[in-house]
């Protein structure tokens, strides 16, 4: 088992360096990129606080709170793109043009070997540094004094939330099998991860119920940070049910979708 580990972990280390030469190779695709992201992120602040000049408040939410949870949002979203963003090129063409199939020849777990073509990308980094940096000067405004408790438990919250965005992408990506072609579901599933971003509060109960059981994406960001800012634990206890569910669903998907592929014909 140890060996095993260690010789994914060398790969993982190999082809992420592989991948980064690639995407250097094309410097000004990866500046766009990188500044459609700074672009985003930019004008969601600047929306909250526009809004936050007619209302001392939204949903019992201050406005470095709301700041707070955004940059929280964009700690596990950007682990998660860090190493799982090929999953997207599944859901778009690998299927349609037959060429999963040379993920299920090589040597490697199927699943690693399809993550590994973009493992740290660098988006999901920029998503990291600036979510840190957010959370880090919120959290200094808002005169936050986390418990030892809480200390050690944060980094729990962040990589069980980018579990869930990887189990509901594997699990939209994997219906390509059946599909073909699975990019729009996962594209809208994307886009209702966007609500995650803001106080559930705000929103309408069939839209909070969607977005914490449903499609968990509550618990990537709203649910950690109300423990952190208050250390209530009414949903933060069922982060790791939440978290295990959701994976064993999406790989049960998987592996059902792999064993049902058919290779096209020349």
């Amino acid at each position: 088992m140890t060996r095993t580990v260690w010789r994914h972990v060398r790969l993982a280390f190999f082809l992420g360096g592989v991948g980064l030469h690639r995407l250097t190779a094309y410097r000004m695709d990866f500046a766009l990129g990188a500044g459609a992201f700074l672009v985003r992120v930019g004008l969601q602040t600047a929306v909250v606080g526009l809004v936050f000049r007619q209302v001392p408040a939204v949903g019992g939410w201050t406005y470095h709170e709301v700041l707070f949870l955004l940059g929280f949002s964009l700690l596990p979203r950007g682990l998660d793109h860090l190493f799982t963003d090929q999953l997207w090129e599944l859901g778009r063409k690998l299927v349609q043009r037959g060429e999963f199939y040379r993920y299920l020849i090589r040597p490697v777990n199927p699943l690693f070997s399809l993550l590994s073509e973009r493992f740290f990308h660098p988006d999901g980094l920029g998503e990291l540094i600036v979510g840190a940096a957010l959370v880090g000067w919120t959290g200094s405004e808002l005169d936050l004094h986390l418990t030892p408790l809480q200390w050690a438990v944060a980094p729990l919250l962040v990589l069980c939330g980018a579990l869930i965005h990887t189990a509901v992408k594997l699990l939209f990506a994997s219906l390509s099998f059946w599909t073909v072609t699975s990019l729009p579901s996962m594209y809208a599933a994307s886009q209702v991860s966007e609500f995650a971003a803001y106080p559930l509060d705000i929103y309408h109960s069939s839209l909070r119920a969607l977005l914490t059981w449903v499609l968990p994406f509550a618990f990537t960001s709203y649910v950690p940070c109300v423990y952190l800012l208050t250390g209530a634990t009414g949903l933060v206890v069922w982060l790791p049910v939440v978290t295990a569910g959701a994976l064993a669903v999406a790989l049960t998907v998987w592996r059902r979708g792999v064993n049902a592929y058919e290779m096209t014909g020349s």
